[in-house]
């Protein structure tokens, strides 16, 4: 500008160089591009040794639909005379890709979906827990941004429809169309391009109302959604180096960490729609369409009674259940090599647990759904439930009387009734917390003679310490010992 403007005040290219202090050639170069309407800063392209080879590469690259390697062109004007390097090939090849696109890049129109009708979800691999994968399953309506993300084992066709019962459950409502990706579980095959459905998706839609469809491979408008939710929930719940999560210990805590996330991104404010997808849901949930009162059939897997044991029985085999769910019913479905229990609760369906797959002759029955059986030897170990009035007196004192009466019966005591009896009468004369706690102590130290509970309640009652109580057994010996010996002779 110091040049040009240098110009402007003397009008001669001689004393403008002079007063700016550049050379008259770069005076007269610059006022030969103002006056010809050019960037006074852009060069003029100079001849290359490429350029008779232009047109041939613009009509490879045309041909080839932008396809063609850099590489590949080389070779070929090599073949043709070309005496120049690559990188010269290279460039001239893109400079010809960039005007070829120009003009035939695709526009997209901006997707802007109505409240209450669309539904979209998709697949996303999970974190792996004790070496085993998992997978998220990753809704949200397009509307309200309302997401839902559920961790599973495995993304069957029945573990499919179980998550999509539970995410309607989860809005509130059923929109018009359910999209999602082209997977052999919701798309058979494709026919001239034409999306072959899965009949147990017709099915499912027929059941809520609703049509499930897929979107076009590679079109962003019916994937960019899904897919999005897909990567956050990913980068927020999947431990990786960058967001320094700690792996999980268990599938409960997967579990509880996808409803935290849920609950955050939901109330927070959305960048698109400038406010919070909870307060959008609950504008959209007026317009979506009633739930139906049962599940889809597929989603749970077959009806099964629950006995009065905690058991059912698939293919001739008994599993367990947790407690809570005997007389009710339940659904079960084989996923893998694990049986999936399915259980109504107050929130919905839910998986209760998962069997490993067993033969006939073989339960599969878990200590951990018995927690009132310990060892499962319950019935060997009855409670006491007296009758008589004698018998209702002796277990009034405590529960030293019920453990000294199930001992004494265990090692096969003599005159037990005598010995309850005489139990009471000193419970009245001493009190029965001294005496309940001496009998606790004769059922520990297996001590059920006729003399025994006496001697015990002497010894509390003279205000002597509970001493350790030693068993005679293996370990520790009744005999007098030879430590006394040790100091003979010194």
């Amino acid at each position: 500008m110091e040049i040009l403007r240098a110009y402007d005040l003397t009008q001669t290219v001689w004393s403008a160089a002079q007063l700016s202090g550049v050379d008259p050639k770069t005076v007269q170069r610059y006022l030969n591009a103002r006056d010809s309407g050019r960037n006074p800063f852009e060069r003029a392209r100079r001849p290359k040794a490429i350029d008779p080879y232009l047109d041939k590469i613009e009509e490879w690259v045309d041909e080839s639909k932008g396809k063609i390697r850099a590489d590949v062109a080389h070779g070929k004007l090599a073949a043709m005379g070309f005496g120049g390097t690559e990188r010269s090939t290279r460039r001239a090849v893109a400079e010809a890709k960039t005007a070829w696109k120009a003009g035939r890049r695709r526009t997209y129109r901006p997707w802007v979906p109505e409240p209450g009708m669309w539904l979209q979800f998709d697949w996303g691999e999970g974190p792996r827990i004790g070496g085993r994968r998992t997978w998220l399953f990753c809704a949200w309506l397009a509307w309200s941004r309302f997401r839902v993300v559920i961790p599973v084992w495995d993304c069957t066709l029945g573990t499919l429809t179980w998550c999509l019962d539970a995410t309607l459950r989860a809005v509130g409502g059923v929109p018009t169309y359910l999209l999602t990706d082209n997977a052999k579980t919701v798309t058979v095959e494709h026919v001239a391009g034409i999306a072959i459905r899965h009949p147990e998706m017709v099915a499912l839609g027929r059941h809520y109302g609703c049509t499930v469809a897929t979107c076009v491979p590679f079109d962003p408008e019916s994937k960019g959604g899904a897919e999005a939710t897909v990567k956050i929930a990913k980068a927020d719940l999947v431990p990786t180096s960058a967001n320094l999560l700690a792996h999980y210990d268990g599938f409960a805590d997967l579990a509880a960490a996808t409803r935290q996330w849920c609950e955050r991104v939901n109330q927070r404010v959305h960048r698109e729609i400038g406010t919070r997808p909870l307060e959008r849901l609950a504008v959209e949930r007026g317009l979506l369409h009633r739930l139906p009162e049962q599940p889809y059939a597929l989603a749970l897997g077959e009806r099964r009674h629950v006995e009065d044991d905690q058991t059912i029985r698939w293919g001739s085999v008994r599993y367990s259940t947790p407690p809570g769910h005997a007389g009710t019913q339940v659904w079960c479905r084989v996923a893998g090599d694990e049986l999936v229990i399915t259980a109504r609760t107050g929130s919905g369906p839910a998986e209760i647990w998962r069997h490993r797959l067993s033969t006939p002759g073989n339960p599969r029955i878990l200590a951990e759904h018995y927690p009132g059986h310990p060892d499962g030897r319950a019935v060997l170990a009855p409670r006491p439930r007296p009758r008589s009035a004698e018998e209702i007196a002796f277990l009034a004192i405590g529960d030293g009387a019920e453990r000294w009466l199930i001992e004494a019966a265990a090692t096969g005591a003599s005159r037990v009734r005598s010995k309850m009896a005489h139990a009471v009468e000193l419970a009245a004369l001493l009190g029965p917390g001294l005496v309940d706690q001496a009998l606790g102590m004769a059922a520990a130290a297996g001590r059920f003679a006729d003399g025994d509970l006496a001697s015990i309640a002497d010894h509390l009652a003279a205000g002597r310490a509970a001493i350790e109580v030693v068993h005679a057994d293996e370990a520790h010996s009744i005999q007098p010992g030879t430590s006394g010996w040790q100091q003979f002779g010194r």
